[in-house]
């Protein structure tokens, strides 16, 4: 789908499974899909995660098990979905929720490629909140900014 135009369809039910952390998205022609919270939030819209093109596109990792906590429409043509890890800047209107219904099975395959290639998981990394933090001291403390 190119955008929101007068083909797009609309949903006409937005159900939360939080136990099985899944959007069930119904439509006004009959589509029914069912998200995983981790697939909405990997695929966010935010230019946090997409990057203003392609090649700035951010690879998110450690979204296993994040929820969503919030659920707020905004006008009649989207919803922003509030993530538990404090994500909230993505705007979901309806062709991308559409979107992501469609093309969910290649979208998640393509996700855990990245991830493989990138070495990285859909776990948290426990070890780096876990690592002791450094301290830093402030630029000029030594005379200049050695950073």
């Amino acid at each position: 789908m190119a955008g929101l135009d007068k083909h797009t369809p609309h949903p006409t039910e937005l159900k939360l499974h939080q136990k099985s952390r899944l959007l069930e998205v119904s439509f006004d022609n009959g589509q029914r899909y069912t998200l995983p919270f981790e697939l909405l939030r990997v695929y966010s819209p935010s230019a946090a995660v997409r990057g203003h093109m392609p090649s700035q596109a951010v690879l998110q990792t450690g979204k296993r098990n994040v929820e969503i906590t919030d659920v707020q429409p905004v006008g009649n043509y989207a919803v922003k979905l509030v993530f538990s890890d404090g994500h909230d800047s993505g705007l979901y209107s309806w062709d991308i929720l559409y979107r992501l219904g469609e093309q969910q099975e290649t979208l998640w395959q393509q996700y855990l490629e990245r991830l493989e290639q990138a070495g990285a998981s859909r776990d948290i990394d426990l070890s780096l909140s876990a690592a002791p933090r450094m301290q830093q001291k402030p630029c000029g403390s030594t005379g200049g900014c050695g950073h």
